[in-house]
């Protein structure tokens, strides 16, 4: 039970990856904060953690807007009193040529995949005390990417940059900051891409994850068996970009 009593708030965990890192974290004692812009999904996951026997609290948040993120993180500790681990999982992407590109499109990828995280990770340093952990959800794009996914390869790419200062401006606070890059992972996002819907990105049956692969990593990292480990980026792609 490496989280028992622990406040964790996940964002983005109406559903793939956010929702198995709640489960998986409740699961282990976590007093789940859930943190979904959709309402109905964020409630969805707070009865089917509630019915397992875990607390859990859904929140409406748009992780762009710092006043939503100041409003979730003073809900956690009106509720619980603490806050002990924040997972930076609400994620957007977008398929479209660099070309076509406006400003709206470009602020609203940047707003959920870099700000919602910067505004999460200002509060947590804020009001988090030593033994806190943040981790942030990037990607395999902020590395190597392709076609019609700029947007959201610079702002992943910005968040593993972010992961990095965070980590050592929160080595002195006690708090550890890192960040998972996940591979091409078996939820909506990775089929709704045009590329692999066309077949011009090939995607053999091993090189697909779970979210639950995914989740265990997240977990690994926020939890004590990570105390020395900050400012990491650790790939979960199955090995896939190794070949690439």
């Amino acid at each position: 039970m490496r989280f028992r009593d622990k406040v964790v708030i996940v964002t983005g965990a109406g559903g793939g990856i956010g929702r198995a890192t709640a489960r998986l974290v409740a699961s282990e004692g976590a007093r789940v904060v859930i943190a979904e812009y959709d309402e109905a999904r964020g409630r969805a996951v707070e009865s089917e953690l509630r019915a397992g026997g875990s607390e859990a609290l859904a929140l409406r948040c748009d992780v762009g807007d710092e006043a939503d993120v100041v409003r979730v993180v003073d809900a956690a500790f009106d509720r619980h009193g603490r806050l002990d681990i924040v997972v930076n999982n609400a994620g957007k992407m977008i398929f479209k040529a660099i070309e076509t590109h406006s400003e709206a499109d470009l602020l609203g990828v940047m707003r959920v995949d870099l700000f919602g995280a910067f505004w999460f990770i200002k509060q947590a340093f804020l009001c988090c005390g030593p033994g806190a952990a943040i981790v942030n959800v990037a990607s395999i794009h902020a590395v190597e990417t392709t076609a019609l996914v700029s947007a959201y390869a610079a702002a992943k790419a910005a968040l593993v940059s972010l992961t990095r200062s965070a980590a050592i401006e929160g080595r002195p606070k006690g708090i550890r900051v890192n960040a998972v890059l996940p591979g091409a992972i078996e939820t909506p996002m990775l089929r709704a891409n045009p590329q692999v819907k066309s077949g011009v990105e090939q995607l053999a049956p091993g090189d697909v994850g779970q979210p639950e692969d995914v989740a265990r990593a997240i977990a690994y990292l926020a939890s004590d068996d990570a105390a020395f480990v900050t400012g990491t980026g650790l790939l979960v792609d199955g090995g896939r970009l190794a070949t690439l």
